[in-house]
């Protein structure tokens, strides 16, 4: 089953779609939240939508929310932070795990490029995350901002002249610039103890090969990386795509449902 829901955080409305196996009412069943992109939304490029019916299929229920300033969700992209990404996605999950199919105790996290970044702070930061997949997480995002450039492009002088970083066509404010240039992703990932895996292709133009790695020197021996020879950033292949939704799917299996 999928339908609409709506959270509010923060005085906005958070617009998500929730998919819910079938069987009998009030099953408890394990679930996993989706944070989407920079820029993007709750259906994401390397597709949430077919990751959901995946999982709904095999007894997984999800939740796939656009955040604040993206999709269909309430705010402006201008006023989006890294810090309210956060907050909103935490305040997502204290509300999934009180639905009524949703075993609080079996909550899974699946976030793709800035979405993993944000995934993985909030698994290290909200209690009781079972299981934390990264897709092609954009952890070179810090460091490439705090060197004053983004896409070969000059911040400093595009923010001067017009009062913002035009990123895609969404107009990127100084704030949300200093907010990820200061990001700690490693050290606030790092406490997470609970399940890692990484998937990212060898062919990532955006998120460099090295910056995922990192994560490995990060986390206590309880994250795997698995490197897709020939996948893009947005997984664009048919071959990549169901490379990446079934390693998803037996990883998220093998640590929520067993």
């Amino acid at each position: 089953m999928i339908r609409p829901h709506d959270f509010r955080h923060g005085g906005m409305t958070l617009r998500s779609t929730v998919h819910i196996p079938d069987g009998p009412a009030g099953t408890r069943r394990p679930t996993v939240v989706f944070v989407h992109g920079f820029t993007s939304n709750r259906l994401e490029l390397p597709n949430f939508v077919a990751m959901s019916r995946l999982l709904e299929e095999h007894g997984i229920a999800s939740v796939r929310f656009d955040l604040s300033g993206h999709g269909e969700s309430d705010g402006d992209f201008f006023d989006v932070t890294i810090g309210g990404e956060i907050a909103e996605t935490r305040a997502v999950l204290q509300a999934v795990r009180r639905f009524d199919f949703a075993d609080p105790d079996r909550i899974g996290l699946v976030g793709m490029s800035m979405g993993g970044v944000v995934a993985g702070i909030v698994a290290a930061e909200e209690p009781g995350i079972g299981a934390l997949c990264l897709w092609s997480p954009a952890a070179v995002a810090p460091f490439e901002l705090a060197g004053g450039h983004l896409k070969g492009r000059s911040l400093a002088a595009e923010i001067e002249e017009k009062g913002y970083f035009d990123a895609d066509g969404h107009r990127m404010s100084p704030a949300l610039v200093a907010d990820i240039a200061g990001l700690d992703v490693y050290g606030r990932s790092a406490p997470y103890r609970g399940p890692v895996h990484i998937l990212h292709g060898d062919k990532d133009d955006i998120a460099p090969m090295d910056y995922v790695r990192r994560y490995l020197d990060h986390y206590d021996g309880n994250a795997e990386l698995e490197i897709v020879e020939g996948a893009d950033h947005a997984w664009g292949t048919v071959p990549h795509r169901t490379t990446l939704h079934r390693s998803t799917l037996q990883f998220l299996m093998r640590h929520l449902t067993s």
